[in-house]
This record gives C-alpha cells, structure tokens and sequence, in this order.
C-alpha cells in the first residue's frame, strides 16, 4: 500500500516552501455576434489581474460577491479552463505552459472540490469506480485489490460505509454526494487542493458535519 501514499519526494518538502505562485491570471470569456460568421463584440472579463502565493501548509479564502469569479480562478489555476493571461507556476513548473501528458501527470498534485454535489459525480459510475477512478488514472497501486481497499478507506474517512461502493450517485443524499467528491479529490493525496464553496448547496445541519 505504499505507492497509494503518493510522491515521496514531494510528500517529503518542508513545510512552508512555496506551492503555488499566481501572476497576473486574467480569465476572459469572448463575446461574439453572427451565427454563420461570428465575430467578438466584446470579453466578459470574469478574472482580471489575480496575483498571490501560496505555501505549504497554508489555506487560502477567496471571499467576493456571487458571480465575481471565484469559481473561475479555481478552474483557472487548475488548467481546467485555459487562462487567457498570466502565469500559475504549480511546484516551480508554469502550468500554463503545460499540456498533454506533462499536465495530466501534475493533475496528480492537484484536485477540486466542486460546488454542486448532484452534477459533479457521473450518475452511471458506482461509488467505487467514481473515487477509484483517480488511482486507475494515475497508475497508483499495485493492483485492483490495492484500489479497492484505498476506496474504501476514503469512505470511511469521509464517513461513509465502506460497503457502499457498488450504489449509484442518485442513492444518497446532498451531504453524502459531497463527501463522496471529497474522497474523490483525496484519492491521489494531492499537495494542493481547490474547494470551490463545498458546502453552500447543502443544508446548515449538513454543513457542519462536512
């Protein structure tokens, strides 16, 4: 089970040394006109100049209004929309720069927690494949019986039974989607995690065991 505990070098780095480093990141979506020959009008300019770094061991809040592009910088710094402007330098690597099989392999290090619990989770994959999933993809474990005991002790620590494995999304409840996204992104033992507002979609008794 020792490759399940993820990069050792990595895992090994000081507490303190810098993780993440963002310059200058602009997020800009275009605005077009035509239906046959379409032509930008305009750019809604959901990020515009976000600059900060982040440390090992750190936690970082973005606090701002609905809509004012909290959501899009997490997707941003992840490479899961492509940045128009700015640098994310990931582990002294510029993500922004990465791609192919290079950026699939940094995904390793780093995972999302997404906002809304019912459609971030593939209604037609198991409980046990949805969070194994990142191991099959990543190559970690020596084996299906090493994943499966991986999933199932990241069910437990997010509290769920760990014989749930083979249910399907649609048969839990809002909370215990979330957890289920929360082994999913723990899965890899990830160096950098983003939670986009976890907890907002669900209720207030929910949320404080989340």
């Amino acid at each position: 089970m020792s490759e399940l505990n993820g990069n050792s070098t990595n895992g090994s780095a000081e507490k303190g040394s810098k993780l993440l480093d963002v310059q200058g990141l602009q997020m800009h979506f275009p605005i077009t006109r035509g239906i046959i020959f379409q032509r930008q009008v305009g750019a809604i300019k959901a990020v515009d100049g976000v600059d900060f770094t982040l440390f090992r061991g750190e936690t970082l809040g973005l606090v701002g209004e609905s809509g004012c592009g909290k959501s899009t910088t997490g997707r941003a710094i992840l490479q899961l929309h492509r940045p128009t402007a700015g640098k994310v330098i990931f582990e002294g690597k510029d993500l922004t720069q990465t791609q192919g099989e290079e950026l699939r392999k940094m995904r390793r290090r780093m995972q999302m927690i997404f906002q809304d619990p019912y459609a971030s989770l593939n209604p037609r994959m198991t409980v046990g494949s949805i969070v194994g999933e990142p191991l099959e993809v990543h190559g970690i474990g020596s084996g299906r019986k090493d994943r499966q005991e991986r999933v199932q002790d990241l069910l437990k620590t997010v509290g769920l039974n760990p014989y749930f494995v083979n249910r399907y999304p649609h048969e839990f409840s809002g909370g215990q989607r979330q957890r289920i996204g929360i082994a999913r992104a723990l899965a890899v033992n990830p160096a950098f995690i983003v939670c986009d507002e976890p907890i907002s979609a669900l209720d207030v008794s929910i949320q404080a065991q989340i």
